[in-house]
């Protein structure tokens, strides 16, 4: 298309931009909302749908549950990335959030593995493929329809307010979550109330689509369209052309990073206040609700400063900075989250003695093999009780044994003990552990007395400056990339599969890594190496693509 074939638009915001910013972000705020009640309420699904599994595995699966959800992302983005192409931009969005609010309804009135055994885990999953799916086409046309909208000069700064939906729909989801615990009380929500956040996404649905049914069709998909240039073979183009480099560059030298940098600095820090350093989780919760009360605006801030100097640098810095700096960062959250634990580390260290040949990656997402080896006892003990530990070898055939500084815990074989008999020598060995932790000065919870809020404040709130310094300009980058008869489907499989491979995978993958280690920061590897890759490869491989004229 000729540049003189399109009016070139205002560069002011006028009425009609602001309802299309407007209508696109809030729908997709609902969209975040739905999916993630999910993680934040994470444990207590475990406790609700895996209860067939001991509490490790329980949550581990809970997170792989969370994860499905984001593992069939790059497939609604193929499926809904099409139909963008082909038919428009805002029909797409009118059943990717459908299928979305329906999908999370449901959840809410699921019965429990108590209830209908196997099939409600079953069930879960499978409403939270539908919810992947769904999410999978959502991200792509929003980003897509603004940019489509937005005048030269500012297509940064406008998508940049969609690059706040994620971060607003987790502040939400956590907000409601806190309002009902505390209107409830916590053992009446963990038992029930957990539901209601769930039920109300039918309201949300019904606002959202009231909301996206005011909207018009891009103006740069109406004029292809009248001209017949639309694509007729979108997937093709997109990925067996010249234009599959660029979408496998754009994987792996912006998305995976932006990803992982992402949910890092969001759920990743969640998970780590409540379940290595044992923070009450309205505390946690409320930690994390500052962090992006505070951190949201940052987002504006990064889209509007890539329109001035470009997109690609403001996103490498942040993987960079990232990369170097979350060992320290996290550190120093346990240092004023949950000092005890420090502090009984460093004068009385727990060692695990043992063959190490017994101990076992103790990650079954069946549910159906059992730890008995004394070490996988010991432990899966310590690790449900966020101890940090290491593992000594010790000679073929001892049973396992855990030294809490000067005191040691002798362990036991479960392989062949009678159900009454191993639940037996269970509480006698947990008894045991529990009273030398607590003499070591391991606390069982974090103290709230000496938990520094202000400064766990300031270190999660830079977590999530990261979070927009990748995330604020990666939409307009994207867009940017690509011409507009495949636009929308070649910018969302590169991003969905960032966003839903490279990090929602990662507290899952990052967690196993802890609980195999016993190094609470052991996980940390996983976004470091990521990012680093895609500061590397985004550095060397991609373009600048501020001053691109997407109407070409």
């Amino acid at each position: 298309m000729s540049t003189a074939s399109v009016a070139a638009p205002t560069r002011a915001l006028t009425q009609g931009h602001k309802k299309v910013i407007f209508a696109s972000s809030l729908g997709t705020v609902f969209e975040w909302y739905d999916f993630y009640l999910y993680g934040s309420l994470a444990a207590i699904i475990a406790k609700q749908f895996f209860s067939g599994l001991n509490e490790t595995s329980a949550f581990i699966f809970a997170l792989l549950a969370f994860a499905a959800g984001f593992a069939v992302r790059p497939f609604g983005a193929l499926v809904f990335g099409r139909i963008g192409d082909m038919v428009g931009r805002k029909y797409t969005f009118l059943i990717t959030i459908v299928i979305m609010g329906a999908s999370t309804f449901l959840v809410g009135v699921l019965p429990n593995y108590a209830s209908i055994g196997v099939a409600a885990p079953i069930i879960l999953i499978a409403l939270r493929l539908l919810q992947g799916l769904a999410l999978g086409g959502e991200y792509g046309g929003a980003a897509t329809y603004v940019a489509e909208h937005a005048p030269p000069g500012k297509r940064g700064l406008y998508t940049s307010f969609i690059q706040t939906t994620a971060t607003l729909g987790l502040f939400l989801s956590l907000l409601v979550i806190l309002g009902v615990r505390s209107y409830v009380g916590t053992e009446a929500f963990e038992a029930t109330w957990w539901r209601v956040p769930f039920l109300l996404s039918i309201v949300l649905l019904g606002v959202s689509v009231w909301i996206r049914l005011q909207l018009s069709e891009s103006p740069l998909f109406q004029q292809m369209k009248a001209e017949g240039r639309a694509s007729k073979a979108p997937l093709t183009e997109s990925f067996f052309t010249r234009n599959g480099r660029i979408v496998l560059l754009a994987l792996l030298g912006a998305t995976a990073g932006q990803a992982v940098v992402w949910y890092c600095g969001q759920f990743y820090a969640l998970y780590f206040l409540t379940q290595s350093l044992k923070v009450d989780a309205t505390t946690a919760n409320l930690l994390i609700a500052g962090a992006l009360a505070i951190g949201t605006p940052f987002f504006i801030l990064f889209g509007w400063l890539s329109d001035k100097i470009g997109r690609k640098g403001i996103i490498m810095a942040g993987c960079l900075i990232a990369a170097l700096t979350y060992f320290p960062l996290f550190k120093a959250i346990t240092h004023y989250a949950n000092p005890g634990v420090e502090e009984a580390r460093s004068s009385n260290p727990a060692v695990v003695h043992a063959d190490p040949a017994t101990c076992s990656f103790q990650f079954d997402p069946v549910g159906k093999k059992v730890f008995s080896n004394s070490c996988d006892i010991a432990t899966a003990a310590l690790a449900k009780a966020g101890i940090p530990y290491t593992i000594q070898a010790a000679p073929a055939g001892t049973v396992a044994s855990i030294a809490i500084g000067d005191t040691r815990v002798p362990g036991y074989e479960g392989a062949g003990l009678a159900k009454d008999e191993a639940k037996s020598r269970g509480d006698v060995f947990g008894g045991a552990l529990k009273s030398a932790l607590g003499a070591a000065g391991y606390p069982e919870k974090a103290d709230p007395a000496r938990i520094d809020k202000p400064m766990v404040l300031l270190l999660l709130t830079i977590l999530v400056v990261y979070v927009t310094m990748v995330y604020g300009p990666i939409a307009a980058w994207l867009v940017e990339l690509f011409p507009t008869r495949i636009r929308y489907t070649s910018m969302s499989l590169p991003y969905h599969i960032g966003n839903g491979w490279f990090g929602g995978f990662l507290p899952t993958i990052s967690f196993a890594l802890v609980a195999a280690s016993g190094n609470m920061y052991q996980g940390l590897w996983y976004p470091i190496i990521v990012a680093l890759m895609t500061f590397v490869i985004g550095s060397l491989f991609l373009r600048e693509t501020k001053d691109v004229d997407i109407r070409e």
